[in-house]
């Protein structure tokens, strides 16, 4: 009898010290989540937020908010997470620029991107494509760098996130060519002054500038990658194009604010590694703009987001970029 009431009285006792994070990731989420996103509707960055919001909803029967707070570099996105209360509800879905690049632009940052930050998954990796305007006379990369090298600092690219600025002063330092850097607060707006002639280059993500693309509005150059993209086949890579051993690409991960509960980032990244998985956000998302599905544990976004940030200030370094 004596034992069994020890057997009783220990299983009591085990429940009564249940972790409390167990519970709480069985019920996240019990209401909305938002998604804030460092850049304007229709960026790449919107559209995965979308799609993989769309899988968590089906998933959680909890609605997804997508926030654009775009500009500023996703200085404005960045901070409003980094001071949101830590309770999973709020969620960044950014990109290397506001996690590895910023720190080595900037001297001094709104926030921190390690300690500010819980993280929670990577989301995908994706590459660039080198438009102009069709009234652009140079038809190639090597065109392009022709015409730059005869006339220094004349031609000017345009930038909406440091990935973007990064492959086109990448081109600079590896071309050996003088451009004129034109910051916009997104990629969108960026293509829309290339669109108009008020800028006459960019190297923008793959989701933005491939509809212009296919719709004659854009000529394409050269691809950012180490090979060039399933959805222009036709297009080469700048390294193809001639300016050899040039790579340059991004990913996207999501961030929590720093002390979110381990259990519920980890609720968080298995709802999002399962939506970045669904043939729903494929075809939504990452088959349409080139993306590949990549994801991750939090620690193991942790160890890549460190990787990249030297990565990155290495090029930002070799690239001779003096930080604002």
């Amino acid at each position: 009898m004596n034992r069994n009431i020890h057997s009783i009285a220990f299983a009591i006792a085990a429940l009564a010290l249940a972790p409390v994070a167990s519970q709480a990731q069985g019920s996240f989420p019990d209401k909305p989540i938002t998604f804030v996103v460092p850049f304007a509707a229709g960026t790449a960055t919107d559209q995965i937020a979308r799609a993989l919001g769309n899988g968590i909803t089906a998933e959680s029967k909890q609605a997804v908010v997508i926030d654009n707070k775009a500009g500023a570099s996703g200085f404005i996105a960045s901070q409003f997470v980094a001071k949101a209360a830590p309770d999973g509800y709020t969620v960044l879905i950014t990109t290397n620029t506001t996690h590895a690049a910023n720190e080595h632009l900037y001297k001094k940052l709104p926030y921190d991107p390690v300690k500010d930050f819980s993280p929670v998954a990577a989301l995908g990796k994706g590459g660039q494509i080198m438009v102009v305007n069709p009234s652009f006379p140079a038809k190639t990369v090597a065109e392009f760098v022709a015409l730059a090298k005869k006339e220094p600092g004349k031609y000017s690219f345009g930038s909406g996130s440091s990935s973007s600025r990064m492959a086109g002063e990448l081109l600079q330092q590896m071309a050996d060519i003088q451009l004129l850097h034109v910051p916009y607060k997104s990629n969108t707006l960026a293509v829309t002054d290339l669109l108009g002639g008020q800028i006459h280059m960019m190297i923008t993500d793959t989701a933005t500038g491939l509809p212009q693309i296919k719709a004659g509005k854009l000529r394409a150059l050269g691809a950012s990658g180490a090979a060039r993209s399933p959805l222009a086949p036709d297009v080469p890579t700048i390294a193809e194009a001639g300016v050899k051993g040039y790579e340059m690409g991004y990913w996207f991960a999501a961030y929590a604010p720093a002390k979110t509960p381990p259990a519920v980032v980890k609720r968080l990244n298995e709802l999002l590694v399962k939506a970045a998985k669904s043939e729903a956000a494929k075809a939504a998302f990452y088959d349409p703009t080139g993306t590949e599905v990549f994801t991750s544990s939090p620690e193991e976004l942790a160890k890549f987001q460190a990787g990249e940030s030297q990565k990155w200030g290495r090029i930002v370094k070799a690239a001779g970029i003096t930080a604002e």
